[in-house]
């Protein structure tokens, strides 16, 4: 199962509490860490986590700071945790616009959780669905007889991402009912779930409920349902 969030909410949710946008962060952060756990316990196979889109570069220079601090920390902190666990993690979406010490943070992280099998943890950093999939495009050329897993594939070395299937749930927090320019070629046939708690609220329950309202969904993929088995002997 592929389990895709959109964390929204941390900046909204310190607001509320009179405090600066950064503490949200710091408190999404711990909620990162609450979810991945709950997520392995529960035989998810793979979670995407949206971090820090393209268009975050447009937010005040403390802010895309304070935030690419919170992920330098976090992979210094929880890579031990991810290999006590057999998670690997991979950060996907664009690099060249990182800084040498992230870049660096992020090799480590990756190299060192490599082997994980239990969960593939992957967390978007200057992602941008809408770049990954004209990078895509150009990189594909004129392979005119390709066809999906082969565009899919291409669009993996774009994001510098491990190869992961189509997204089975995206769960978006704090209010908001939008893709937002995540994963919209993986998200083609997703069931979607609106919550709205800021992402610093989201817990294992918040994540327990998401996965019950999925079980309880048709997915039919653009066919058409099954007819009901006849009762009786008519």
């Amino acid at each position: 199962m592929h389990i895709a969030i959109i964390m929204d909410g941390n900046g909204r949710w310190a607001t509320q509490r009179h405090l600066p946008r950064t503490a949200g962060h710091r408190a999404g952060a711990k909620a990162v860490s609450t979810v991945v756990e709950a997520a392995a316990r529960r035989g998810v196979d793979i979670l995407s986590l949206y971090a820090f889109s393209a268009a975050n570069w447009g937010r005040p220079q403390a802010e895309v700071s304070a935030l690419f601090t919170l992920l330098r920390r976090y992979l210094m902190t929880e890579t031990r945790r991810c290999l006590e666990q057999s998670i690997r993690i991979n950060i996907f979406g664009r690099r060249d616009r990182l800084s040498a010490d992230l870049k660096r943070a992020i090799e480590s992280s990756e190299q060192l959780t490599a082997q994980g099998t239990k969960m593939q943890l992957r967390i978007a950093v200057d992602y941008s669905a809408q770049y990954s999939l004209l990078a895509a495009s150009r990189r594909m050329g004129l392979e005119h007889d390709a066809g999906p897993s082969r565009f899919a594939q291409h669009l993996a070395a774009v994001d510098n991402s491990i190869s992961a299937p189509a997204v089975d749930l995206l769960i978006r927090t704090g209010g908001e009912k939008r893709l937002s320019d995540f994963l919209l070629w993986e998200c083609a046939y997703a069931e979607l779930h609106f919550v709205d708690c800021c992402w610093p609220d989201f817990d294992e329950q918040a994540f327990a409920n998401a996965l019950q309202e999925y079980s309880r969904r048709e997915r039919r993929f653009g066919l058409v349902s099954p007819p009901l088995a006849r009762s009786g002997n008519g």
